[in-house]
């Protein structure tokens, strides 16, 4: 396999990424006064030679201040007596004038919009930087695939560009690993605790290695599919109620498949009915409890503007081992009378 360039890296320096982000503007975007009427912003529209490149309409103040965007699917289907004030979206992400074009690169794969407008100290508009300026190539892609194709490179760039140290590289991952390490002395601990038991049922030990490893698989499997989802853009709770639904019906029906194999198999194997019990009643469960900390943690983190990609791995392992191998152990002494 070739090696992989990213796009901005050709005809363009790397270095583009440390300059102001105010060297990169776009000074024609369009703007609207708040105080007009949506009637009279259109017939002033028309009157203008906007072009084809705007993608988002700016409201600002007499003063020139950013007050919000407008979207123009409300402009058109606005009464013209309407205000822009009132069908404008007050919140708006915009990049200082101080940040470089590495900042920016931040905002677009943050937010996922194709603009994003520049204020200075006293939020009044100065431009628009829009994400061709990371290259016009990446539209290329985008038109044969689709808009978050344009995403995924600047993901891949900038994440090139943070692990460009080795040292920075370190630092960025081992406290997550820090994570694994604190997981197995936890589970160490707890299997020390139940040394005795383990003793006088040494044959639940025998399938221990089985109950992780198919916790761990479920976990990272819902994982994956969670950072897949979060790239849409930051997560609204209602939608992760959805999806963790979704996902422990799924997990449920996966976890009592594999318990109940692993069961047949140890009754077919060692004719002990509650120990083929315990262990399968341990996984179905425990593959349930992984995939909640496999939709869950991801999401934490990224609401926390954390990297859940680098982040979530270890902390969705770490905690879902320590629970596996818990519910592993007391379900056991609790079946086994212990």
């Amino acid at each position: 396999m070739g090696r992989y360039n990213p796009p901005m890296s050709r005809g363009r320096s790397s270095h583009i990424l440390d300059e102001p982000i105010v060297g990169h503007l776009r000074r024609d975007c369009i703007t609207l006064r708040a105080d007009a009427s949506v009637g009279d912003s259109l017939a002033s529209l028309r009157a203008r030679d906007v072009g084809q490149r705007p993608v988002y309409f700016y409201a600002v103040d007499e003063s020139g201040k950013l007050v919000g965007v407008v979207p123009t699917r409300r402009l058109l289907v606005s009464p013209p007596e309407a205000t822009v004030a009132s069908i404008m979206v007050d919140r708006v992400a915009a990049i200082p004038h101080t940040a470089t074009v590495l900042v920016a690169c931040e905002f677009f794969l943050q937010y996922r919009f194709l603009a994003f407008p520049v204020v200075d100290d006293e939020n009044r508009l100065l431009g628009v930087v829009d994400v061709d300026l990371f290259t016009t190539e990446m539209f290329d892609v985008a038109a044969r695939h689709t808009r978050e194709d344009v995403f995924q490179l600047l993901g891949v760039h900038l994440a090139r560009r943070r692990e460009r140290s080795t040292w920075r590289g370190f630092r960025n991952r081992f406290p997550w690993l820090l994570c694994n390490i604190g997981g197995g002395l936890a589970c160490a601990v707890l299997a020390a605790r139940y040394e005795v038991f383990l003793d006088s049922a040494i044959i639940l030990a025998l399938f221990i290695p089985v109950v992780l490893a198919l916790s761990e698989s479920v976990s990272m499997q819902s994982t994956t599919l969670t950072l897949q989802w979060l790239h849409q853009g930051r997560p609204a709770w209602a939608a992760v109620g959805q999806v963790l639904r979704q996902e422990l019906a799924t997990a449920a029906l996966l976890g009592a498949g594999c318990g109940l194999v692993v069961a047949l198999v140890i009754q077919g194997w060692k004719g002990k009915p509650v120990v083929a019990g315990a262990v399968g009643l341990s996984i179905a469960l425990a593959m349930i409890t992984s995939c909640l900390f496999g939709v869950l943690w991801p999401t934490v983190v990224r609401a926390l503007r954390g990297d859940p990609r680098i982040a979530a791995g270890p902390i969705v392992l770490a905690t879902a081992d320590v629970a596996t191998l818990y519910l592993y152990f007391r379900l056991s002494a609790w079946l086994l009378g212990e």
